[in-house]
């Protein structure tokens, strides 16, 4: 099983209003605080609260139906959410507030991530827990 990176072909920087569905049909809330880098790829219907910043790496990719937050309204809590490079979430996870994601990592679908995961690991759960480690000849 390999890892790629993910190159998308001609891709651009997406058009983001505040709070106004993207042609992706994705959502994002304080855009002003949200950070895009190039390949990355959110799958639709993904809601992203970016209040206390959110940045997303390069080759990161969101499966559909997700949710990033970086306020909390229910505990209180609040901080910036970081999807590091080429981390992929599967679809219909949640990423809470002041939360890590390491370069290479994935988290499996319908996770509930509360906490920091390293990079090169497979993590997934509720709560997300690291499962294994991904070995170097895993990412290409």
């Amino acid at each position: 099983m390999a890892f790629p990176t993910r190159i998308i072909p001609n891709w651009k920087p997406p058009v983001v209003e505040d709070g106004k569905l993207t042609r992706w049909n994705w959502v994002a809330q304080h855009i002003k605080e949200l950070k895009i880098e190039k390949n990355a790829d959110i799958g639709a219907f993904t809601y992203i609260n970016a209040e206390d910043g959110v940045e997303i790496g390069e080759s990161v990719q969101i499966g559909s139906h997700c949710a990033v937050y970086s306020v909390s309204t229910i505990d209180g809590k609040r901080g910036k959410v970081t999807l590091k490079r080429n981390c992929k979430i599967g679809s219909h996870s949640v990423i809470m507030p002041n939360v890590t994601i390491g370069e290479n990592s994935v988290v499996g679908a319908f996770s509930f991530v509360n906490s920091d995961i390293p990079a090169n690991v497979i993590a997934f759960g509720v709560p997300a827990k690291v499962i294994r480690k991904i070995m170097p000849e895993e990412i290409v």
